[in-house]
């Protein structure tokens, strides 16, 4: 049985209704959402055991958080209680040329203050198979960072497979130290790499040649060049991934993304989201996905990023961080049927 282990923070998302601006309306739509979670959350509707490791405060808030990650499947009793506060993120909707507008409010969060040592690292890897951590835990603090690579370490002791969505975030590196400086030592220890241009240049100074991604268009060969020199650079590295989104407008985006195992670059198809319900959490949708396609079809790379492309495809019709798709719905895209007929 396989049992993945995610690892980060976990925020209370307060959105404006529809895609109305900040201040336009006096309500804000409730609900959980973060990297690290997005990811068990979707391995868990897919029928993966997921434990979700992070530190959360003692209110009520964070308890309603808790009964909702177990409520989708997730293991929460590795769930550390301790601190003042539950991370905050503001979201506003973009449409068409208005891009989207994120606001952070985590400074001084539980997790933001967790230390070396508060983790059993030991107890939590019992009897896991895969580690997931994302860019955004070691740029919250640098206790978050020294606890990520705790984790990591521990894991690649017992021979743990570990993955990491690079996710740089420039609006979090605010504690003295930048992402190039203290991601590569983390990412070393990492079998699985799933990453974007903007991404590997930040966080690693590894820069694709040849990609203009403000044209709106972006060619999977560009990646060839950067998934080299990422495998180059950390030897330990099995799987380079690449998610590829052209941005025509925040209302419609090209989806696709290319795989490199060493040997061949793998393609997806490439999917015409035209009307964006909610992009945020596609990126964590993907890796989902990816997780599972890896875990479930081992020999076939072509089928495991076709499934993380469909996933995170239709996490894009999906108001909210979450992605509560099933397997079989992923399926049915990847076999071609886009259409959108009522299912009866």
């Amino acid at each position: 049985m396989e049992k993945v282990i995610t690892f980060g923070e976990v925020m209370l998302r307060l959105a404006t209704p529809g895609f109305e601006r900040f201040g336009q309306s006096g309500n804000l739509s409730a609900t959980f959402g973060g990297g690290e979670a997005n990811v068990a959350v979707t391995l868990a509707n897919f029928g993966i055991e997921a434990k979700f490791i992070t530190r959360l405060p003692q209110n009520e808030i964070a308890d309603a958080c808790i009964r909702e990650l177990r409520g989708f499947g997730v293991d929460v009793s590795g769930i550390l209680r301790g601190g003042e506060r539950m991370g905050i993120y503001f979201l506003e909707a973009g449409s068409v040329s208005r891009a989207s507008k994120v606001i952070y409010d985590r400074s001084g969060s539980s997790i933001a203050e967790i230390k070396s040592g508060m983790i059993d690292w030991n107890k939590i890897f019992d009897e896991a198979t895969w580690f997931h951590w994302t860019g955004i835990t070691p740029a919250i603090s640098q206790g978050a960072a020294e606890v990520c690579l705790e984790a990591i370490k521990e894991a690649n002791k017992r021979g743990i497979m570990v993955s990491t969505d690079l996710n740089y975030r420039k609006n979090l590196w605010k504690y003295g130290k930048q992402a190039h400086e203290v991601m590569p030592s983390l990412v070393a220890g990492c079998d699985v790499i799933l990453g974007n241009e903007e991404d590997a240049a930040m966080a690693l100074n590894i820069h694709p040649d040849g990609v203009d991604v403000t044209a709106g268009h972006v060619e999977a060969d560009a990646y060839l060049s950067v998934s080299q020199k990422v495998k180059t650079q950390f030897p330990r590295c099995k799987t380079v991934i690449t998610t590829l989104r052209g941005s025509v407008s925040a209302s419609h985006n090209s989806w696709s993304g290319v795989l490199y195992d060493g040997k061949k670059l793998y393609k997806s198809a490439t999917y015409q989201i035209t009307h964006i319900v909610d992009r945020v959490g596609g990126g964590d949708s993907f890796m989902g996905g990816l997780i599972y396609g890896l875990l479930t079809y081992r020999n076939d790379m072509q089928v495991a990023l076709d499934f993380a492309v469909a996933a995170s495809c239709l996490k894009h019709t999906i108001y909210g961080d979450y992605n509560r798709v099933t397997v079989s719905e992923v399926g049915k895209l990847m076999g071609g049927d886009s259409s959108g007929r009522v299912s009866r």
